[in-house]
C-alpha cells in the first residue's frame, strides 16, 4: 500500500503558487504533491520539487484557533529540537504568506522507513514483510507475526525512545520557555475538560463520569520533562532492517515541557486489549500485531525499568490519556459534523468518542490499566 494518496477533496494545494513559492528559495518548477493518509489534525502532504522529496505540514481546513494548529511554534521547536535528538525531523522552510496555499505552513525533510499498522507494517518503502534477518531453529524468517521476542524488543524499543526524549536537557536544547510545568496536570485536566465542552455534539456520560473523576483526583507532578502528547506507534517510523531502530518521530504539534507521565498515560491509552472490542483494535492506525500481545502493563514497566521513574500512580495517567485521546476524537468529528473537512474517515468518529469513555469507566472501577 501507498503511503500517499491523491489529496481529499476540500483539502487540496494550488500548486502553480507552491511552485512559484519553492522556486524564489530552491530554485525549479517541476512539482508534484500528493496527500499523506493517515493523520487527523494538522495536514501532511509529500511535495517533489525537482526531484527531491519534502513533508509539508499545513493547519486541518477551517482552523478557527491558531494556538491549537500552531505552525510557527512546531517549527521552532524542530529547528532545536533536531539538533539533540534525531530521531526529530528537521524543518528546512517556513512560510506565514497565507496567500501562498491558503495558510501558514512549513517544509521539512522526508525521513522513510516503515510504520507498523494492524496485522502487520503498512506503508513499506517496498513489497517486504514486516521481518528481520533473524531466522529460528527451522530456518524460517523472524516476524512480528511469529516471534514474541521481535514483538518485544519493538515495544522496548519503542518505549525506551520515549525515556530518552523524557531524559533530554531540554533547557540546554534552547527549549527551556516551552511550557510551564508547574501546575501541568492540573491546566491539562482543566483544558481537556473545556475543549470537550467546546466540541461536544451527543451525549457521552461514561466520558464525562470519567472528566469529573479525572478533575477531583488530579496528582501533583511527579516531574518535568519534554514530552511529545502524541506519542503512539502512529507517529513512528521504523528501520525496516532492523525493527528496533527508530529512524524517526512525526507530529510534533503538541510538544511542551510538563509531567513526562502524563506523556506516558496518552501513549498507555491509545494501547488497545481485547476488552476494548474489534472496532477500537481495529482501527486503522493501531499496531494490533502487538497490542494482543504486549499488555499496557508490560510497557509501562518497560518505561519504569529505562526511566527510574515511580509509577504507582500510573492508573490516573491512563485514564486521564484515554480521554484526552477521546476529546480529540470528539473535536475530530465535530469539523466533520460542521462540514469543514470532507473526509469519510471521520464519520463515525463519535463510536470511537463512546467507546473510549467506556473504556476510561472500566479502568476507574477496577482500579487497574
Amino acid at each position: 500500500m501507498s503511503e500517499t494518496s491523491t489529496i481529499r477533496s476540500g483539502e487540496e494545494i494550488d500548486q502553480e503558487s507552491l511552485a512559484k513559492y519553492l522556486n524564489a528559495h530552491f530554485g525549479g518548477s517541476e512539482i508534484a504533491i500528493a496527500q499523506f493518509r493517515s493523520g487527523s489534525s494538522n495536514l501532511t502532504y509529500l511535495v517533489q520539487f525537482e526531484d527531491k522529496d519534502y513533508v509539508l505540514r499545513r493547519p486541518p481546513v477551517g482552523n478557527t484557533v491558531k494556538t491549537a494548529h500552531d505552525m510557527r511554534r512546531e517549527f521552532d521547536v524542530l529547528s532545536k529540537l533536531s539538533v539533540v535528538y534525531p530521531p526529530a525531523p528537521k524543518p528546512l522552510l517556513f512560510c506565514d504568506d497565507e496567500s501562498v496555499i491558503g495558510s501558514e505552513f512549513y517544509l521539512m525533510e522526508r525521513r522513510r522507513g516503515l510504520i507498523i499498522r494492524g496485522q502487520t507494517g503498512q506503508y513499506r518503502p517496498s513489497e517486504r514483510v514486516v521481518e528481520s534477518e533473524e531466522r529460528d531453529d527451522f530456518g524460517e524468517k523472524v516476524t512480528l507475526e511469529n516471534s514474541d521476542d521481535l514483538r518485544l524488543k519493538v515495544c522496548r524499543s519503542f518505549i525506551r525512545n520515549l525515556s530518552d526524549l523524557h531524559a533530554l536537557d531540554y533547557k540546554a536544547a534552547g527549549l527551556n520557555n516551552l511550557g510551564k510545568p508547574e501546575g501541568y496536570c492540573r491546566r491539562q485536566v482543566e483544558g481537556w475538560t473545556k475543549r470537550y465542552f467546546a466540541a461536544k455534539t451527543d451525549e457521552h456520560p461514561e466520558l464525562e463520569s470519567a472528566l469529573k473523576w479525572l478533575n477531583k483526583n488530579i496528582p501533583v507532578e511527579s516531574g518535568a520533562s519534554l514530552i511529545h502528547n502524541d506519542y503512539k506507534f502512529d507517529n513512528i517510523i521504523l528501520d525496516p532492517d532492523d525493527l528496533t531502530k527508530i529512524t524517526a518521530v512525526l507530529d510534533w504539534e503538541m510538544v511542551t515541557s510538563g509531567d513526562p507521565l502524563m506523556d506516558l498515560g496518552t501513549t498507555l491509552g491509545y494501547w488497545m486489549s481485547a476488552d476494548a472490542g474489534e472496532e477500537m483494535l481495529n482501527m486503522p492506525s493501531n499496531p494490533r500485531v502487538l497490542m494482543e500481545n504486549i499488555s499496557r502493563r508490560e510497557l509501562a514497566e518497560i518505561y519504569a525499568e529505562a526511566s527510574g521513574r515511580d509509577i504507582s500512580n500510573i492508573h490516573y495517567y491512563y485514564v486521564f490519556g484515554t480521554f484526552k485521546i477521546a476529546v480529540i476524537a470528539q473535536q475530530i468529528y465535530a469539523r466533520y459534523v460542521k462540514g469543514f473537512t470532507q473526509d469519510n474517515r471521520f464519520a463515525n468518529f463519535d463510536r470511537f468518542v463512546a467507546a473510549l469513555g467506556a473504556i476510561a469507566g472500566r479502568s476507574i472501577k477496577t482500579n487497574s490499566i
